[in-house]
């Protein structure tokens, strides 16, 4: 039997239950046959980023949150939009990968699901391009999540379903298309 292919999924937000999340579990039911799909809800117990920390051994939970990027075979990045750019606590998290190499040629899905969204989702493309993350055509802005997702995290919006099941299409061809 194939090894199943990991994936790392990042909610950017610290809410529990938060339309991100959702729509991460949405993706990992998608997905479930033929990748393993781990969701990171942890982005507020990490430290807040310091260079004096970051040398060889930066703090446990940064360590184990490097290592789970490094052994993904892919990364989805599910944010929301905090007042025109990226929750800090997402934004810290990445922080803390910028001394390494470990987004450095890593399949990427990038998804900004918030009110407006648009200042956030150009502030992560960024960030990502900074990372040398690869994510070509796996980029979603979904405007006005609300009421685009309900309470149990069924997509009620026929537009937003269509567009995240590109997403999945234009991620899952990455692994299958290759050499």
């Amino acid at each position: 039997m194939p090894k199943p292919i990991k994936i790392f999924a990042i909610t950017g937000s610290t809410r529990k239950n938060s339309s991100n999340y959702k729509i991460l579990k949405f993706i990992s039911e998608s997905i479930k046959t033929q990748f393993e799909v781990e969701i990171f809800e942890d982005l507020n117990k990490l430290p807040h980023f310091n260079p004096d920390l970051d040398t060889e051994n930066p703090p446990e939970n940064i360590i184990s949150f490097r290592n789970k990027i490094a052994q993904a075979d892919g990364i989805i990045i599910c944010t929301p939009e905090y007042v025109f750019s990226l929750p800090g606590s997402l934004k810290n998290a990445l922080e803390w990968c910028v001394s390494t190499t470990i987004f450095s040629k890593k399949k990427v899905g990038l998804i900004t699901a918030s009110a407006s969204g648009e200042m956030g989702h150009e502030q992560l493309i960024l960030i990502m391009k900074t990372l040398e993350a690869q994510f070509e055509e796996n980029l979603l802005l979904i405007q006005g999540i609300r009421g685009k997702i309900n309470e149990e995290g069924k997509i009620i919006d026929n537009e937003t379903f269509v567009a995240l099941h590109q997403l999945i299409t234009n991620f899952e061809n990455q692994f299958f298309t290759e050499k």
